[in-house]
């Protein structure tokens, strides 16, 4: 790391991470514009001029053959130049026409890439639900919840899992979904990602926010320099608002910024309809909404990601040591810890829960079965703590059949 990236100021860090961020977003639209536009529109000038090169090789191998006129073909040409000029900036133009200059095996690989060798990114999970799907139990008092199978995409029970709720902190798994794809950080070589490491200085504004919103925090203090690690833990295990926020500047400079990311990854998995968020760390808000239904979605999205499965499973989390707190903090995900001694016919692995009025308190779950075949829990509406792991641990005990 040179001296000057290291002497840079906070606004600097921050800004060079909104233009990493914003270029990210530049060259996905300049690879989605080329598949769209580009291609076609080099495929046919190509296929003009192939044809136009067909009929000249068929003109020559016939003595009595007429001639193609020269204003024919130049007509084509203005065609083909036409139809990109439609749809096409010049410089797009100009790369079209280069296209053509070169076979297109060996002009692909330079405008796309090597030719595809593996299976296309899967689809956004989705689950169903199916003849045998019921409803919940009467000594559940969740009003909203949803169990489903989860290999097989199938909804075994649920309580108006469908209707809209306030998802309250459970928003986080989101949070945390969104800034691990923006960092890239995944995969089994997860621990090897350097940006975990990278440091993130707290300000006075995200105290601020969290103090006035009466938010749950980490205990970061101001000027307080943590890793990108511990915002992560932070943000799920103590349903840190200051480690949620912390994540948000880091990653996108703003909160604002951030929340449309979130919002983006709404839209790649499908649920933008049903789906849509204000903030990153779950305050109330008539225009921050989703469904149970969709949280699950979410929480199996980000348990898909061995690094976020990580930091959904961890009972306890030592933040590394700062000046301020020379032994770190101790954060715990209490759902984990007080379920844990629970029947449930299996284990309940990753966890995240949530409470503002409007949706009184909340969880998401996912749990294995003593075969270790997942499922995926998600309530709300229930009259207290206790309430819901007592809710959640009933829905697996019903439906986990605890035998091997």
């Amino acid at each position: 790391m040179n001296e000057e990236i290291i002497n840079e100021s906070d606004e600097e860090r921050s800004q060079r991470r909104r233009q990493r961020i914003q270029e990210m977003k530049r060259q996905k639209q300049r690879a989605e514009l080329l598949q769209k536009r580009v291609f076609p529109a080099a495929m046919t000038v190509l296929f003009i001029l192939l044809a136009a090169g067909i009929t000249g090789l068929v003109k020559h191998s016939r003595n009595d053959a007429k001639e193609v006129p020269e204003q024919q073909l130049t007509e084509q040409k203005l065609n083909a130049q036409e139809l990109t000029e439609q749809e096409l900036s010049p410089e797009e133009i100009d790369s079209a026409a280069e296209s053509v200059k070169q076979p297109v095996g060996q002009n692909y690989g330079e405008l796309f890439g090597p030719f595809p060798t593996s299976e296309p990114e899967p689809e956004a999970y989705a689950a169903s639900a199916i003849a045998t799907t019921t409803g919940f139990p009467d000594a559940v008092i969740s009003e909203y919840g949803v169990l489903i199978d989860v290999e097989n995409g199938t909804i075994l029970a649920q309580r108006s899992g469908k209707e809209r709720i306030s998802p309250a902190s459970m928003t986080k798994i989101l949070t945390v979904l969104t800034a691990a794809n923006a960092l890239e950080i995944g995969g089994d070589d997860w621990e090897n990602s350097p940006v975990l490491d990278d440091k993130f200085v707290i300000t006075i504004e995200i105290t601020d926010y969290s103090f006035v919103n009466d938010c749950s925090n980490v205990g970061f203090d101001v000027e307080e320099e943590v890793t990108v690690r511990d915002l992560f833990y932070g943000t799920i295990l103590p349903s840190g608002a200051d480690a949620a926020l912390g994540l948000a500047y880091y990653v996108a400079g703003s909160q604002e910024a951030f929340v449309e990311l979130m919002n983006q990854e709404l839209e790649q998995l499908g649920l933008s309809d049903s789906t849509h968020f204000t903030n990153c760390v779950g305050l109330y808000d008539e225009n921050h909404y989703s469904t149970v239904y969709d949280i699950a979605v979410i929480l199996k999205t980000a348990a898909d990601n061995p690094f976020l499965r990580d930091v959904l499973s961890a009972h306890t989390y030592n933040t590394c040591a700062t000046e301020q707190h020379p032994e770190g903090l101790l954060v715990s995900n209490w759902f984990l810890r007080r379920i844990e001694d629970k029947d449930t016919h299996g284990e309940v692995i990753c966890g995240k829960t949530g409470y503002v009025v409007q949706s009184k308190n909340c969880a998401a779950s996912l749990a294995a079965d003593v075969n270790g075949k997942e499922y995926i829990c998600v309530t709300a509406g229930s009259s207290s703590t206790w309430n819901c792991i007592r809710d959640q641990a009933l829905l697996y005990q019903t439906w986990l059949t605890g035998e091997q």
